[in-house]
C-alpha cells in the first residue's frame, strides 16, 4: 500500500514539475535554438534572491551561454512545483527528480545526523558556519552518494536566520511565553529552552500565521523576512544568527553518470562558482537585511522598514552557548540514538575552536 501511494505521489510530483516547466516555457519569449540536451531542475525557495538572482539565471540562460548553445535547462522552485519538501530526498533517490534542491532542515526530519551542520545556536557568524561546512562536507558527500545514490553538486546557504517579533524585547531571554515560528527541530529546541513555544511553519505561511495571531515572533532570514514583508508586521529584530538554513543541490547518481562527459565537466567547474556566489550574496544580505528592516540609508535592494535592532549582548552570547551545550546538542544526540556521537567527534566536534568538547 505504501509503495503504491508513494508511486502515485512521485508521479504527481513529476507531473507538476513538468507542467510548471512547460508553463514557463510557453510564456512569451524568443524561441531558443535547438540544443543537444535540455535539463529540468528543481531549485530552492521561490521569491528569495538565492533563486531569482542566482539559481534561475544560471540554469535558464547561463548554461546555454557557457556551452555555446549545446546544452540548456529550465528551473522551477520546489515550493511552486508541487514537490513536498520532506519528500525531495526520496524523489532524488528514485530518480523521479533527476536534479533537485532540498533544505537540510527537511533532510534532518528523517535523518537527524545531517542536522549537525546547522544546529541552532552553534554557528553565530558566517566564519563559524564556513568552518563547520569544511569539517562536515566530506562526510555528507560520502553518505549521500553511498546511502542515497545522490551526487551532491553544491551546498547553498540562506542569509542568517534571526528573530523577528511583533512586540519589543531586550534580549533572547525576553521571548519566554511567546509563540515563535521555527523551521527545524533544533530551532524548536533552542527557543523552547528560552521558555518560548515553537510553532513549525513553512516559509510561505509565515505572514499568514503572523497576521492571524498564531505566532508572536518568527525565525527567518534577515532579507528573506524583509522580502516577505515582516518589517511591516513586526517591530523588533535580533541581530544574532540562530542558524542559517542550508540547502543541498544534488543529482540522482544514475542521472548524473548518464550526462555527457563534456557537460559533467562544465557543471563540475561552474557549480562551485554558483555556490560561491550564493554564499557571498547570503553574507551580504545578512547585513543588508538588518539595515533594510530598520530603514537605514545603506539599504539598497530591500524594502525600508522602521524596526528596532536588538543587538547581541554579552548575556545573549552566554545564553546561546549554554543553551547549545546543555539543550540543543544533547537532544540532537538523543534523536540519533547514540549514532551521532561518533559523527560529531570525527567532523564538526573535532574542530579546535568548536567550543564543545568531543563526547566520549
Amino acid at each position: 500500500m505504501f509503495h503504491n501511494q508513494f508511486t502515485s505521489l512521485s508521479a504527481l510530483a513529476l507531473g507538476l514539475i513538468l507542467s510548471a516547466a512547460a508553463a514557463q516555457a510557453q510564456a512569451p519569449q524568443a524561441k531558443p535554438a535547438p540544443t543537444e540536451l535540455h535539463l529540468r531542475i528543481v531549485g530552492g525557495l521561490a521569491s528569495v534572491n538565492q533563486f531569482t538572482k542566482n539559481e534561475a539565471p544560471f540554469w535558464n540562460s547561463e548554461l546555454t551561454r557557457l556551452s555555446n548553445g549545446k546544452y540548456s535547462a529550465e528551473i522551477v522552485p520546489f515550493d511552486r512545483a508541487g514537490v513536498p519538501g520532506n519528500e525531495m530526498l526520496r524523489l532524488l533517490e528514485l530518480g523521479v527528480v533527476p536534479f533537485g534542491t532540498t533544505l537540510m532542515a527537511h533532510l534532518a526530519q528523517q535523518y537527524p545526523q545531517y542536522a549537525a551542520l546547522d544546529l541552532a545556536g552553534f554557528n553565530p557568524d558566517m566564519a563559524s558556519l564556513k568552518k563547520s561546512v569544511a569539517a562536515f562536507r566530506p562526510y555528507l558527500e560520502k553518505e549521500l552518494r553511498q546511502r542515497h545514490h545522490i551526487e551532491m553538486l553544491a551546498l547553498y546557504t540562506y542569509p542568517a536566520q534571526v528573530l523577528f517579533c511583533k512586540n519589543p524585547f531586550n534580549g533572547l531571554s525576553d521571548i519566554a511565553g511567546r509563540h515563535v515560528r521555527v523551521s527545524s527541530t533544533t530551532q524548536s529546541d533552542f527557543v523552547s529552552a528560552m521558555g518560548a513555544i515553537p510553532v513549525v511553519t513553512g516559509f510561505a505561511q509565515i505572514m499568514s500565521n503572523m497576521s492571524s495571531g498564531n505566532t508572536d515572533c518568527a525565525i527567518t532570514g534577515t532579507m528573506s523576512g524583509n522580502t516577505l514583508g515582516l518589517h511591516r508586521v513586526t517591530s523588533h529584530i535580533h541581530s544574532l544568527p540562530i542558524s542559517w538554513g542550508l540547502a543541498i543541490f544534488g543529482a540522482n547518481k544514475s542521472a548524473w553518470d548518464a550526462l555527457p562527459p563534456e557537460l559533467k565537466a562544465l557543471l563540475s567547474q561552474e557549480l562551485p562558482r554558483l555556490e560561491a556566489n550564493i554564499w557571498a550574496e547570503s553574507e551580504r544580505e545578512t547585513t543588508e537585511g538588518l539595515l533594510c528592516n530598520t530603514g537605514q540609508p545603506q539599504c539598497k535592494t530591500g524594502n525600508p522598514g522602521k524596526m528596532v535592532t536588538v543587538p547581541t549582548s554579552t548575556e545573549d552570547e552566554h545564553l546561546r552557548k549554554r543553551v547549545f551545550s546543555s539543550v540543543v546538542l544533547p537532544r540532537w544526540l538523543a534523536r540519533c540514538n547514540g549514532s551521532c556521537t561518533d559523527i560529531w567527534n570525527k567532523t564538526i566536534g573535532a574542530k579546535p575552536d568548536s567550543g564543545v568538547a568531543p563526547k566520549p
